[in-house]
């Protein structure tokens, strides 16, 4: 959909998976939904105003089941939207991380947007090809409702925000809901509406 110099990007993560139940670190580690993940996408409504809009996702298989599930079956797929890498640490547990690295993993973590996991990526390099992305989509004067991951969506909102992630988000995030941004033809992003329910009407 577009018409007008701006065009929203409705940013969603995808459903839960058994990994998300007992915690792991997913990254791009291809995981499926869970039979409950499901069930609980299957509430989740599109607003009325994008039910035009072209579907993007993350190609890794709990977005694209996610869109599907949705009533998306064939969404564009877009590599620059995968989960962040989190190389060796995939399948673990932070918990687990924490104690086994200690003051090391602390001394990561309070890097904030350069924390990077070994043979993986920061998030800074996240937002580095979210630019690339959002570029892509201010010169196509799209509106895009796009099913990606919470590193991404993070990573998203530092760029809006200038959060740092030396601290917590500049709002609480949840995951059932679409963060919804504003994309200027000149490929600026500003927040338009932060947490909205996926089972009500963005005005």
């Amino acid at each position: 959909m577009s018409g007008g110099p701006d065009a929203m990007i409705v940013l969603i993560r995808h459903g839960p998976t058994e990994w998300n139940a007992v915690g792991r670190i997913q990254g791009q580690s291809d995981v499926s939904l869970s039979a409950a993940g499901r069930r609980e996408v299957a509430t989740w409504r599109i607003p009325q105003r994008f039910q035009q809009a072209q579907w993007v996702s993350s190609p890794l298989k709990r977005a694209v089941q996610t869109a599907a599930v949705m009533g998306c079956h064939a969404p564009v797929t877009e590599p620059l939207l995968m989960e962040m890498n989190w190389g060796e640490w995939e399948g673990h547990r932070l918990a687990e991380l924490r104690n086994k690295f200690g003051a090391e993993m602390e001394a990561n973590e309070n890097r904030g947007l350069d924390f990077r996991p070994p043979g993986g990526e920061s998030p800074r390099q996240v937002q580095q090809r979210i630019k690339s992305w959002l570029a892509q989509t201010a010169a196509a004067r799209q509106t895009r409702i796009v099913i990606t991951h919470k590193g991404v969506i993070r990573a998203a909102i530092s760029l809006v925000t200038k959060w740092n992630m030396m601290q917590a988000p500049p709002f609480p995030l949840r995951w059932d809901c679409a963060q919804v941004l504003r994309l200027s033809e000149q490929g600026q992003a500003a927040l338009y509406a932060t947490n909205f329910p996926l089972t009500g009407e963005l005005t």
